[in-house]
């Protein structure tokens, strides 16, 4: 299925206040499941140089995903076309990837609890390094929503969670590039050190 996707991040400090406000505006909750992603690459790295993502992800279901930029950007969200398919082996799919050249790039984790509320998707998210709401929906309401969760707009993250795990392996000089729980289990992190506006390095696709 191909859609365009647009949406925003926040950082969190307190996310179950956060959860408490979204229940009370009457958001319907989707569930909370454990997400195991793997990105691609061809030999040359194009699909990094091309702005693009391939990735094969697995929580209550299996899919693969292509990300792709569009030519018009608007700087207030992240938007980018995406075609999405759901498959019925995470294994078989791998293997057919890597059999016509494409090679695990990196691995990430998340846990996500999903929300739908007036047509908008908000999910709640935990990162091996902080805690998000990612919101997803039409632009032109996001910023009313965010309000009412009590979110600043100024506040919002328009980089994809690769993006920013890059900001904080280059400032803490970590040794992996997997985003997993397990790798920074043993990291001293204060995740609002990087997360803020002034750091936001604006859009991209590598979500």
């Amino acid at each position: 299925m191909e859609q365009i996707e647009v949406e925003i991040k926040f950082f969190l400090t307190d996310m179950g206040s956060t959860r408490d406000r979204i229940v009370q505006l009457g958001a319907e909750c989707r569930g909370r499941s454990f997400e195991s992603n793997i990105r691609y690459e061809d030999a040359g790295k194009n699909l990094m140089k091309n702005r693009s993502l391939l990735r094969l992800r697995r929580d209550s279901k299996i899919t693969l995903t292509h990300k792709s930029e569009l030519p018009d950007r608007n700087h207030d969200f992240k938007i980018h076309r995406e075609l999405e398919v759901e498959v019925s082996d995470f294994s078989t799919m791998n293997n057919i990837l890597e059999s016509i050249g494409f090679c695990k790039e990196q691995v990430y984790e998340k846990w996500r609890e999903t929300f739908v509320l007036n047509g908008m998707v908000l999910c709640l998210d935990t990162m091996p390094f902080g805690d998000f709401l990612e919101i997803e929906g039409e632009g032109q309401h996001m910023k009313a929503l965010s309000d009412k969760i009590g979110l600043l707009w100024d506040n919002r993250i328009r980089s994809s969670y690769i993006a920013l795990f890059e900001e904080v392996k280059q400032e803490l000089d970590l040794p992996f590039s997997d985003i997993t729980f397990h790798n920074f289990k043993s990291v001293a992190l204060a995740p609002s050190q990087f997360f803020n506006p002034e750091k936001d390095p604006g859009p991209s696709l590598k979500s």
